[in-house]
């Protein structure tokens, strides 16, 4: 008989002093997330800045500090164009140019009534007998509750943007004061440039791949009729930087619709089946390929991660799954306890 495989005490102690820790920080994670996650977002904006920087200080004749200006005006410029984008777009659906408001309820029931025949279902509801069992104003009233939380949360974005801008320049005299040792300053700052690296290459993978697909996906809705079609190539843009549900909302969204805007189905067949070849091409060849060793994550870490933050965060610990998830592997791998992961 074999005898019982045995654990010694400390390692015991140290698995359970490591469970507690994880659990207790996953709960202060969650609990201060209105505090947390603009100061994430701000870190993540502070990142993308920085790489910027760097990129056109490499390649034009500027100086770091007009660099660091320029690329800051492009994320401002690029911040306040997506807002335009996405204020202009959802208003341009209701209007009375698109039609949209004038053929959304005909069109809403003739696709009840087409799908009940093909159920052999008898009777089937109208689009305004469904409408008129939801109670609308609790949505209305989320809605706005989370229009002001994104709001709110856009503005304390900005004050810890400008407070990281502010703070980058004593950096360096902190981290002298941080790690006085040569060594462990060097280990450091080591750590720091494989976490930014890390984070920059998805940047950059997801910008790429984002903008092959946005620009088949154009030429696809413009060929079809899509009205909005700017619209809709900046929303796949965004969501792309969301994993597998991103894919999802970009591929089912723009069909969705296609169904209310034109009097048959073929228009949005055509997106449907489009667009999912689209979104596999780049998802499936093209992006891993660009990927390489530099975002070595498995795909069950990423659905795990994007679950864990999205509980946590909501829309926006989805959106900085990935790149969490880079900068945890990043500093992981500095110990020899947690290599394995």
């Amino acid at each position: 008989m074999k005898p019982p495989i045995t654990v010694s005490s400390s390692t015991a102690s140290r698995n359970a002093l490591v469970l507690i820790a994880t659990v207790a920080g996953g709960y202060a994670l969650y609990w201060l997330r209105d505090i947390l996650t603009p100061l994430a977002m701000a870190i993540f904006l502070l990142i993308m800045i920085d790489g910027i920087k760097r990129w056109v200080s490499e390649r034009t004749p500027l100086t770091e500090r007009w660099a660091g200006i320029a690329a800051l005006a492009l994320v401002g410029i690029g911040f306040f164009a997506s807002i335009y984008i996405i204020v202009n777009g959802a208003a341009g659906f209701f209007s009375e140019a698109s039609g949209v408001s004038r053929n959304i309820g005909p069109r809403l029931d003739q696709i009840i009534l087409d799908g009940a025949a093909l159920l052999r279902l008898e009777n089937p509801p109208t689009a305004g007998e469904l409408i008129a069992s939801i109670d609308i104003r609790s949505y209305l009233a989320q809605l706005a509750f989370q229009a002001q939380g994104i709001a709110s949360g856009a503005f304390f974005v900005l004050v810890y943007l400008g407070f990281l801008l502010a703070s980058q320049i004593g950096f360096r005299r902190k981290i002298v004061g941080m790690f006085p040792s040569r060594d462990s300053r060097n280990e450091a700052l080591e750590v720091f440039q494989r976490v930014r690296g890390g984070v920059e290459g998805y940047l950059w993978v997801q910008t790429v791949t984002g903008a092959m697909i946005c620009v088949a996906a154009w030429i696809l809705m413009r060929a079809v009729g899509l009205q909005n079609a700017e619209f809709w190539t900046f929303v796949i843009f965004i969501v792309g930087f969301i994993p597998v549900l991103g894919g999802a909302v970009a591929g089912l969204a723009p069909p969705l619709f296609a169904l209310v805007q034109f009097p048959t189905y073929w228009p949005a067949l055509i997106l449907l089946i489009g667009l999912q070849t689209i979104l596999f091409i780049v998802g499936n060849m093209i992006q891993p390929r660009m990927q390489g060793d530099n975002q070595n994550i498995d795909p069950v870490v990423v659905l795990l991660s994007l679950a864990l933050w999205g509980k946590m965060w909501g829309v926006v610990g989805m959106f900085l799954s990935t790149p969490l998830a880079v900068m945890a592997m990043a500093i992981l791998a500095e110990f020899k306890g947690s290599q394995w992961m």
